[in-house]
């Protein structure tokens, strides 16, 4: 991976809820701040983590401690909120390989489970 791509990579736990997600670096020549691809990556990142820490009963931690580095972690949840967690899991994977397809070269995207 090149320093002009944003390396990005999503985990599941086994029952198929995020396990957490975390994006490293900047895409593309444009200023930081100014590039469409990052700004979709951190838009899409920071929702999911608010989304899932909004719930009842569970636990996420996240951190952005520097420009161009985010990250977040799903620990424990209830059995009511698989459904719903799994729900933001999915729009997120979709979502970010959206954003990979629009900006070839850009993203680099790894999805675990």
């Amino acid at each position: 991976m090149g320093p002009d791509r944003v390396s990005v990579r999503l985990s599941f736990w086994p029952d198929g809820v995020i396990k957490g997600a975390e994006a490293s670096g900047h895409a593309g020549a444009e200023p930081r701040g100014a590039n469409a691809a990052c700004a979709a990556v951190t838009v899409l990142l920071r929702t999911a983590f608010e989304t899932v820490s909004g719930y009842d009963g569970v636990v996420a931690r996240g951190s952005a401690p520097a420009p161009g580095q985010l990250s977040f972690e799903v620990g424990r949840y209830p059995p009511g909120s698989v459904e719903r967690l799994k729900g933001v899991g999915d729009f997120l994977a979709i979502g970010l390989s959206s954003v990979e397809r629009e900006y070839p070269g850009l993203i680099d995207l790894k999805i675990e489970s």
